[in-house]
């Protein structure tokens, strides 16, 4: 799943952008607000999660532009600001949810989860198959052929952008950038690494294997 993350203080950025990411998110990052809004325009998100405060746009003129542009994408205001009358306004122009600074993180990231449930868009997508493996976005849960998959964060966000785009083939920069927030380095094997202990619990205990590697090119999902 992906997130728009406009928020101008780095440092809290970076914080909510880690724990994101170890949730197995993907997570793009603005620290202004027009950036952030060109983004929203550009993309499609499954949530947003946007600061009011912020320079060149502020983040009630987000909310209301995505909204005047029929975006629908579920968003959660992060604010310093507290006061009850914000809090109302906030949700009035068109925002989801609200949270103020100081925050948890696990707070926010259930909030977010929530969210995404509540939408209907992606409730009626939660249930991504292909051939007989079956993954839950929402539950963070795998199986295959009805048996079930443990996966650590980074594998199942590979498999999730696998099974998200099925017989494309998807190259080892797109995966260091999607997965791992990398640019490309032709001297790492992370990918390599990854796919291997990925394919091993989706394909070992199965005749028909469904992970792929196109030399020279990158992997892809597909039956044999």
């Amino acid at each position: 799943m992906k997130i728009l993350l406009v928020e101008d203080d780095t440092k809290i950025a970076s914080f909510i952008e880690k724990g994101f990411r170890e949730a197995a998110f993907s997570v793009d990052v603005f620290h202004d607000g027009l950036s952030g809004y060109e983004a929203a325009l550009d993309n499609n998100y499954d949530a947003a999660v946007i600061d009011l405060m912020l320079p060149r746009l502020d983040g009630l003129t987000i909310i209301e532009k995505m909204r005047s542009e029929k975006i629908t994408t579920p968003v959660l205001i992060l604010s310093a600001k507290q006061s009850v009358d914000d809090r109302i306004l906030g949700l009035q122009k068109g925002g989801d949810d609200y949270m103020t600074k100081p925050f948890s993180f696990s707070e926010l990231l259930a909030r977010i989860q929530a969210l995404i449930r509540r939408d209907r868009k992606h409730v009626e997508s939660t249930l991504l198959e292909y051939q007989d493996l079956n993954v839950d976005v929402l539950k963070r849960s795998v199986s295959r052929g009805g048996q079930k998959i443990e996966l650590p964060a980074k594998e199942y966000a590979l498999l999730e952008y696998m099974i998200r785009n099925p017989e494309m083939v998807i190259s080892k920069t797109s995966i260091l950038e999607r997965v791992y927030d990398y640019s490309f380095d032709p001297q790492t094997n992370v990918v390599d690494v990854l796919v291997c202990r990925l394919r091993n619990k989706i394909d070992r205990d199965f005749d028909n294997k469904l992970i792929h590697t196109v030399r020279g090119v990158g992997y892809v999902l597909r039956k044999a």
